[in-house]
């Protein structure tokens, strides 16, 4: 993530930096004094800002000690030495450190600056200090942004890989539903010999539950959706996306058309409605409707062409209606499966 590895960057080269510019402060102020005092300063500054390069762990305490030596010793013959290495130790503890360590190291470093030199460091101190801060907040937050942006970037880039390819199958689908069903059917439609157009009609259903299982999902919605166009009943629809096995879309398919069919036939209307929810078909019309139990035996729409194909991959059909209230056809899978 770009947060994590830009704030562990500044807070790697936080240490560096400080003691870079100590040295360079510090050498410019020994020059300026130019005297015995001004250069065993500087010679011990050079040595303390080890911790800053290589001891990361104790290099905070070095950097307060650091301050106080310069405070105490020089006072006010080199205020501004100890002034500008004051300032750029706390803006770099503001890079280095979290609020929780830089906050009371912060408090306690002014106030030895207030013993020792007076208060009148504490305004450039305090506002360069607070500057620091934000700037590292509006880094790490800008940052943050970024990741968050690519992350979205990445999620779309992955959703839209995947609606291709599921388009793509789903194409190939209906291209092999085409070649083989469509044929089947042209064969029953040209008077076919019945025995053959079963045998037919069998394989067609191997190969596309097969196909199915090997490619994936389909879209039962836009399956049942292209359906209800293709019916010379006025049908509307009502389609989530739900995605099924290809062989259980097939038997929804089959079992739709069927009852599409029956609407045409029997109701006495021209109008129904379809509803594809996950898990959930309804075939609804307001028709002249009919007593299920008294449908006789030898009429196998019902039976065969809905309720056994759902059984068929384990879902179930119910058809509720009565006389004058239409018919309802409940065809459920389970969506979970």
């Amino acid at each position: 993530m770009l947060e994590a590895r830009l704030l562990a960057t500044v807070s790697r080269l936080a240490g560096p930096v400080r003691g870079a510019c100590v040295v360079l402060v510090s050498l410019f102020g020994a020059f300026s004094l130019n005297s015995a005092l001004g250069w065993a300063l500087f010679a011990i500054v050079a040595v303390s800002t080890v911790a800053d390069f290589w001891l990361p762990e104790v290099a905070l305490p070095v950097a307060f000690l650091r301050v106080v030596v310069l405070s105490l010793l020089l006072g006010a013959d080199a205020d501004q030495w100890v002034l500008t290495v004051l300032t750029t130790t706390l803006i770099t503890w503001q890079w280095q450190w979290p609020l929780k360590v830089t906050v009371p190291a912060t408090a306690a470093l002014l106030a030895v600056q207030v013993v020792t030199t007076g208060p009148g460091v504490l305004v450039r101190a305090v506002l360069e200090s607070v500057l620091a801060r934000l700037a590292y907040e509006l880094l790490r937050r800008s940052s943050r942004r970024v990741d968050r942006l690519r992350e979205r970037a990445a999620e779309q880039s992955r959703a839209a890989a995947v609606a291709l390819d599921q388009g793509r199958r789903e194409r190939e689908y209906l291209a092999l539903l085409h070649d083989t069903a469509a044929a089947t059917f042209l064969m029953a439609a040209h008077g076919g010999d019945p025995d053959e157009v079963a045998a037919q009609a069998r394989r067609d259903l191997v190969v596309l539950a097969e196909r199915g299982d090997a490619e994936g999902t389909v879209d039962l919605g836009a399956a049942l959706t292209a359906v209800a166009r293709a019916s010379s009943v006025d049908v509307r629809v009502q389609a989530e996306v739900v995605r099924v096995p290809a062989g259980v879309a097939l038997q929804f398919v089959r079992a739709a058309r069927e009852l599409l069919t029956n609407v045409e036939r029997h109701s006495g209307t021209s109008s129904a409605r379809l509803t594809v929810t996950p898990g959930v078909v309804l075939v609804e019309d307001d028709g002249r409707g009919f007593v299920p139990g008294e449908v006789p035996e030898h009429r196998r729409g019902l039976t065969g062409s809905v309720v056994g194909r759902l059984e068929a991959v384990g879902g179930t059909a119910v058809v509720e209606s009565a006389p004058g209230r239409g018919t309802t056809a409940r065809l459920t899978w389970p969506a979970d499966d």
